[in-house]
């Protein structure tokens, strides 16, 4: 007798184990709809420029059960695109990015603050330029729903925060008085992963 309650309490934790982890979804970052965007300061004030960076890669869970979930994005740092290619050439230079050394730029993190099943804020480390550092989102909407046109389910967000990038090395400009923080607007969208 006293084993069958062992049995049967041995099941009971393997279904609710199963249950929980059957709630976490994976949605892989839709590169052609996912693009960090940044605005710095240009002339010790004198303009802000805007760029993006056109190729990212990378996964996100979701557990709305749970309200809880996962970030983990790569950026190919060679895609910066300010508009303007002596600019580009400059920025991916040993004197800023230095992509040659450092090809990528990542974002790990964790989904928090749910409001309504959606998370409102990203708590993560940006690894930028070889250096790691904690830079936090917020999230200004998200949203997850079957593709109008694939009928995919996918989930997009927009997000924006800020970090110096003197932090992560990268600070030419600073002895002109250049300011160094940067600010993030994020629009990223993220397919079901069969």
């Amino acid at each position: 007798m006293k084993k069958n309650v062992f049995l049967l309490a041995v099941f009971a934790f393997a279904s609710l184990s199963t249950g929980a982890f059957a709630d976490v979804v994976t949605y892989n970052v839709d590169p052609d709809h996912t693009h960090p965007e940044f605005e710095v300061d240009h002339g010790n004030g004198m303009s802000v420029w805007r760029g993006l960076f056109k190729k990212t890669t990378g996964t996100i869970t979701l557990d709305t059960a749970a309200s809880s979930g996962t970030v983990d994005v790569t950026i190919d740092a060679s895609s910066i695109d300010f508009g303007h290619d002596k600019l580009n050439a400059h920025v991916t230079s040993p004197d800023m990015l230095d992509v040659a050394k450092y090809p990528t730029a990542t974002y790990k993190g964790t989904l928090g603050a749910f409001q309504n099943g959606a998370p409102t804020a990203v708590s993560g480390e940006l690894t930028l330029h070889g250096v790691t550092k904690p830079v936090n989102l917020h999230i200004n909407s998200f949203k997850c729903a079957p593709n109008a046109l694939t009928k995919i389910e996918t989930c997009g967000a927009d997000a924006t925060g800020t970090f110096n990038r003197s932090d992560f090395g990268v600070s030419y400009g600073a002895q002109l008085g250049f300011k160094q923080e940067v600010v993030l607007h994020i629009q990223v969208e993220g397919k079901k992963a069969p």
